[in-house]
């Protein structure tokens, strides 16, 4: 599939979103912002569930809706998976005959994926005969999720589906999201405001406010750019791909980030496995020498890049490290220890992160 435009306007008496994107068909991108921001009217366009007042909707090529020329191709023609903040499963049907119901009405000759090989892959075989009834909610949204999957849809839409759910259920499903990127490669556009679901899943990120798109691009770059991070407040950060390069015994995984080895606690994976690395800036301590005898464990060689003075946080500055492999890591520090320091752009630090704050 190519690339995704979206050039429309969309007007309600007390809100208005405004858009110029070009989204990957690839990968998932994150529609992130606070709520009202315009991140599930822009999903509702895409789906054919919403009515522009101005401009078109292309996907691969193909003019799904224009105002001029008008151009409507209706909802069930898309090719489209959409799944809900609720699950939204027939109360009266089985999960087997929830799972059927769309699955049935697809052709033969397109169908990609069986009923049990879905099943296999979110982890639901358990619950096949079982009553909508009897689950919970993180076991509802799963059927849910298989359920969209099963209509073979060339992309798959996702509006807040883990809101409603709790840590622990949340903590559940992310892996299985994670697992239908990598496995069907199928292209997913996500909605959240969640700085944790962003951080984890996104490939591309699309920032949203007050119906405006603030920023749009790859994730690592969005995510530790000082210019952003008052979007995401506390939680702001720099993530990683990395890979697992092996087990220490007293219970940490080492990690390969592009020629640079981090620690992080637990056994996490197996040899070579992809993992994301999420590293929150206030996690980050600088020193002007090699720490010595620190229970810090993962000490790295960064250069500063540039300080933001401006940082919303009161007495705070926002620094940009580089690492040895040309990566950029945030620091979230007190002014104070920026001028006692004598910190400034070109100057070679250690950067200190503790292994049990990783995520």
């Amino acid at each position: 599939m190519n690339d995704i435009h979206a050039q429309f306007s969309i007007d309600y008496p007390d809100f208005s979103l405004a858009l110029n994107l070009k989204l990957p068909a690839s990968g998932i991108t994150v529609l992130f912002g606070p709520s009202g921001s315009g991140k599930t009217t822009c999903l509702r366009a895409i789906a054919g569930l919403q009515t522009l007042k101005s401009g078109y909707l292309s996907v691969a090529g193909e003019v799904w809706q224009s105002v001029e020329p008008p151009v409507f191709v209706p909802t069930h023609q898309r090719d489209i998976g959409y799944v809900f903040q609720e699950a939204g499963l027939f109360p009266h049907m089985s999960v087997k005959k929830n799972l059927e119901y769309g699955y049935r009405r697809i052709a033969p000759e397109k169908r990609k994926i069986s009923v049990n090989e879905i099943c296999q892959l979110i982890g639901i075989e358990h619950l096949f005969d079982r009553s909508v009834h009897l689950l919970s909610g993180g076991e509802k949204q799963r059927i849910a999720i298989a359920r969209a999957l099963l209509t073979c849809p060339k992309l798959l839409l996702m509006d807040e589906p883990l809101s409603a759910l709790d840590v622990g259920l949340k903590a559940e499903i992310l892996p299985y999201l994670e697992k239908i990127h990598t496995e069907l490669s199928i292209p997913v556009i996500y909605v959240t405001h969640s700085v944790k679901e962003l951080a984890r899943l996104a490939d591309y990120v699309v920032l949203f406010n007050q119906g405006q798109v603030v920023a749009s691009g790859n994730a690592q770059e969005i995510m530790s750019d000082p210019q952003y991070a008052d979007i995401f407040g506390d939680e702001v950060g720099s993530i990683f791909d990395t890979r697992v390069i092996g087990h220490h015994p007293h219970h940490l995984t080492e990690l390969d980030m592009d020629g640079v080895t981090i620690r992080v606690p637990g056994h996490a994976g197996f040899a070579s496995q992809q993992y994301r690395c999420r590293i929150l800036a206030s996690d980050v301590s600088l020193t002007l020498q090699e720490p010595e005898q620190t229970t810090m464990l993962n000490r790295l060689p960064v250069v500063i890049d540039m300080i933001d003075m401006h940082h919303k946080g009161e007495g705070q500055v926002m620094v940009v490290l580089v690492l040895e492999n040309g990566a950029r890591l945030l620091a979230r520090i007190t002014l104070k220890s920026c001028i006692d320091l004598n910190l400034h752009p070109g100057m070679h630090v250690w950067a200190q992160i503790k292994s049990v704050a990783l995520s």
